[in-house]
């Protein structure tokens, strides 16, 4: 067996993975065959077209399908449902030439479990199919601008904001791709436990699997935002007791003390009040 085939039976212990690969180039799809083959895969079968594509998946029950466009379809969110649910455990992966959030958001929320823009080389390809087969979702397009953050909160960002910390962690162990097992050694709880928390997560992100949630994080990048926000709160200068004034065990201000007024001449007094000219002395 050659030594790319021993690299890709690591990831399922006996076998070798299986693939269809979709797209309307020939000769693209013969070049991608031949090099997929080269590192260890086996192309079971090639279409040309979603209906196709879809019937190949059906009969050959691959691990995984990859599906090259140019442009994105209407119906390519149809055409992922359709090949999650004939292919009973066939991961998607879409390899697009958009890099916009609304064509990843768009591929993952159909089923697809990564997404891959063609500017990526070959070993990034390779690479991305390895973390699926794992049970990872994988998104690797070009970083763009981040658009100017609206006034109004995202939607995303205010459900996400309703996580615990733990809850967090569980989701993140998602996008990684660990189970349940996997979770609880980490975590050292019980499974009951992990079981909770990501029946938290799912609730609190209105997603009903943990591929759903998987996928709303990586689609609206919580992993990179909350990595940024643990970065800037470690950056921030811790404030220094010394610079806190403590506090004083006894003031230095002397507490003022009622002085005893002695009984006072009605007399002497209206004289000084006469000369304030505040009252008139009685003649």
């Amino acid at each position: 067996m050659s030594r790319p085939q021993r690299r890709a039976l690591g990831w399922g212990g006996d076998r070798v993975a299986r693939l269809v690969l979709g797209d309307d180039h020939v000769v693209f799809l013969d070049a991608l065959s031949t090099v997929l083959s080269q590192h260890g895969y086996v192309v079971s079968a090639v279409a040309r077209n979603a209906p196709e594509m879809v019937a190949l998946v059906r009969r050959d029950r691959p691990d995984a399908c990859l599906i090259d466009r140019n442009t994105p379809l209407d119906d390519d969110a149809q055409t992922i449902a359709q090949l999650r649910a004939v292919g009973q455990g066939t991961n998607v992966v879409v390899l697009g030439a958009a890099a916009g959030r609304e064509a990843v958001g768009r591929a993952l929320d159909a089923g697809a479990s990564g997404y891959l823009h063609q500017s990526r080389g070959i070993g990034a390809l390779v690479s991305a199919l390895e973390r699926v087969l794992r049970g990872e979702v994988v998104v690797d397009v070009p970083q763009v601008s981040a658009p100017r953050r609206p006034a109004e909160p995202n939607q995303a960002l205010r459900l996400a904001g309703h996580l615990t910390s733990r809850e967090r962690e569980c989701l993140m162990m998602l996008v990684e791709g660990l189970d349940t097992a996997a979770m609880v050694e980490r975590l050292g709880v019980s499974r009951t436990t992990v079981r909770t928390h990501l029946q938290a997560v799912l609730t609190k992100l209105g997603v009903h699997s943990r591929l759903e949630a998987a996928s709303f994080a990586v689609r609206h990048r919580l992993p990179d935002l909350w990595a940024a926000g643990e970065g800037r709160q470690a950056a921030a200068p811790a404030v220094c007791a010394a610079t806190v004034p403590a506090a004083r065990a006894a003031s230095t201000v002397r507490p003022i003390r009622p002085r005893p007024v002695a009984d006072l001449d009605p007399e002497a007094t209206h004289q000084r009040l006469a000369l304030a000219g505040q009252v008139q002395r009685p003649a």
